[in-house]
């Protein structure tokens, strides 16, 4: 089944990953973010590889620079296109804007998702993620757990009624 999966890499490795699964003709999706002049991985050490599961795990798994594919002891958990498709929708020039923090609600805020699969979606504000956080986005989402971390653009304060 060809699909989108998440990989983990070996760290500062994004890059040389991307060019071998490129030459090698696979769509491989690495979102990218401008930090201080400089790019960098918006998820620091993990990648998106759209590939045949079974019949490329072996080859994929064991390329130079991967250390998994993110899944569950049944193996790895494909990704939704959709999810491939609403990071890359945040993309202005090949790069993922981070929001300007100003416009951040305070820890304890209820916010509401305004944007994506997930609109409409209400929560609790807890905290503003660094780079290396952001990670925590994307495991969460594979791993189906209970909490939600999402760009600051997508949420909104919830005004008491």
């Amino acid at each position: 089944m060809i699909s989108w999966f998440l990989l983990n890499l070996k760290p500062k490795k994004e890059f040389q990953v991307e060019r071998l699964f490129q030459e090698a003709s696979f769509d491989f999706y690495l979102p990218r973010c401008l930090e201080r002049e400089s790019i960098k991985a918006f998820f620091p050490g993990y990648a998106f590889l759209r590939f045949d599961h079974p019949r490329h795990y072996k080859l994929v798994r064991y390329t130079r620079g991967v250390k998994k594919i993110v899944g569950s002891e049944a193996g790895p958990v494909p990704l939704p296109d959709a999810v491939i498709e609403e990071i890359r929708a945040r993309e202005i020039g090949g790069f993922i804007e981070i929001p300007d923090s100003r416009t951040a609600p305070t820890p304890g805020d209820e916010i509401e998702v305004t944007e994506g699969p997930l609109k409409g979606l209400r929560g609790v504000f807890n905290r503003e993620l660094s780079g290396h956080e952001r990670v925590l986005v994307l495991l969460n989402y594979v791993s189906y757990q209970g909490s939600l971390q999402i760009e600051k653009a997508r949420i909104r304060k919830v005004e008491s009624s």
